[in-house]
């Protein structure tokens, strides 16, 4: 009997069981409906079981049945699980494709495989927390340099507010009412702090100090998942993790303006005048320190903080290099498709010859192309009343995304996955 085979041997409910976790691991490290409901139906093909997946962002459906009963067998087992939506943890991820890979293949037994996973949910020690607050402040000092081009004060104050939105977000994990309303706050810390320190410390161009430190919060990824799911026909998925996305830019734009109208309400006003830009050479400096700021951030693994590197640059050099050749008018979606082109390329070439999930180069790499300071600025502009502006805004929101989605799925038919993740 092959190590397959007897892995398919095992007893239906120790199938069911290591399926279940399986994919409740998946969905709670940031994988999307498309991706993880492949993932398990192969998974469960291996096992001699078939099943049909839904996924959504908050919950799980999975109908079973033997394999044997013929594709006249109706399912014989329906499990619903409630989940919180994910976050992209690759690390993890990467453990938990390990783990399937070695008990598909018998090298690990279903109950051994099944307590492995159940370990994956382990709480996040004292010293990751620290990273991921470090991270904060690294991604928001480094896109303050490089996209914004901002001063060497609004540098320092925006990596400073970004370490503490990343205390917030780290706090709300374990908080489910600060939770709720952690974007809210956050952005009216940052606010607030801005203006605070451009009226009685220093100036500072207040805009780019607040976007850059809310880089992060910003639902870029989210609205890239959402267009890509809406694409790939999981309509149900795609429209709630919209619907997700537009909310947390809605509690983000209004922390921001509550926090601007009550500075106006006690009379702190920011400075007037402009500090001199940053040269340009901090560009690559900064594009190095926030590549590493984005793979603490993923909770990558240290073996994979070169790739995580390297896939963030060429996203970022792509992106550049594209809008250069092209038009001043369509330079920023050329730019963006190229670099989706590319990533998507290389995610399906590293997960093929590495064994390992693509999202290791995929995940990190868009997170510089993903358009979510437009949408920011979009609903900002809204919230002003601003609408010529706000709608200018929004198309340039849906353009950026649809040219984004376009170069990963160009990028898998240059590239054809060989692996869901």
């Amino acid at each position: 009997m092959s190590a397959v085979g007897s892995a398919a041997q095992a007893p239906f409910d120790t199938r069911l069981a290591f399926l279940v976790e399986l994919a409740r691991r998946l969905h709670q490290y940031g994988t999307s409906a498309p991706r993880l409901e492949m993932a398990v139906a192969g998974a469960a093909l291996q096992l001699g079981v078939v099943a049909d997946v839904w996924s959504s962002p908050t919950a799980i459906i999975i109908s079973f049945a033997e394999a044997s009963r013929g594709e006249e067998g109706l399912a014989q087992v329906t499990q619903v699980v409630r989940l919180a939506p994910g976050d992209v943890n690759l690390a993890r991820l990467c453990e938990a494709d390990a783990i399937a890979d070695r008990a598909i293949a018998g090298e690990l037994g279903l109950r051994e495989g099944f307590r492995l996973l159940r370990e994956l949910g382990r709480p996040e020690t004292r010293r990751a927390q620290a990273g991921v607050v470090g991270s904060y402040g690294l991604s928001a000092a480094s896109v303050a340099a490089l996209f914004l081009h901002s001063s060497w004060a609004d540098l320092v104050v925006a990596g400073a507010i970004g370490l503490v939105i990343g205390l917030i977000t780290v706090l709300s994990a374990t908080r489910p009412r600060l939770a709720a309303a952690s974007e809210a706050i956050s952005a009216l810390v940052a606010t607030a702090g801005a203006i605070l320190v451009s009226a009685f410390v220093v100036p500072l161009a207040i805009k780019s100090v607040v976007l850059a430190a809310l880089i992060v919060l910003v639902p870029g990824m989210s609205l890239t998942t959402a267009v890509r799911e809406i694409s790939s026909q999981h309509l149900t998925s795609g429209m709630a993790r919209m619907g997700g996305a537009i909310a947390t830019l809605l509690k983000l734009t209004f922390g921001t303006v509550a926090a601007s109208q009550l500075c106006a309400a006690f009379g702190i006003s920011a400075g007037t005048y402009v500090l001199p830009p940053l040269p340009r050479w901090m560009d690559w400096p900064s594009l190095l320190v926030g590549a590493l700021g984005f793979a603490i951030l993923f909770r990558t693994a240290r073996r994979d903080w070169a790739v995580v590197v390297c896939a963030v640059v060429v996203g970022y050099l792509a992106t550049r290099w594209g809008g250069l050749l092209s038009t001043a008018i369509a330079g920023a979606p050329v730019g963006v498709f190229i670099g989706g082109f590319l990533l998507g390329a290389m995610a399906n070439l590293y997960a093929r010859y590495m064994h390992r999930p693509g999202a290791v180069v995929r995940e990190p790499g868009i997170i510089l192309l993903v358009p979510g300071s437009v949408g920011f600025r979009s609903v900002s502009y809204l919230f002003e009343r601003d609408t010529t502006l706000g709608m200018d805004s929004l198309i340039l929101l849906v353009t950026l995304l649809i040219s984004l989605v376009a170069g990963l799925l160009f990028g898998d038919l240059l590239v054809s996955p060989r692996r869901s993740l």
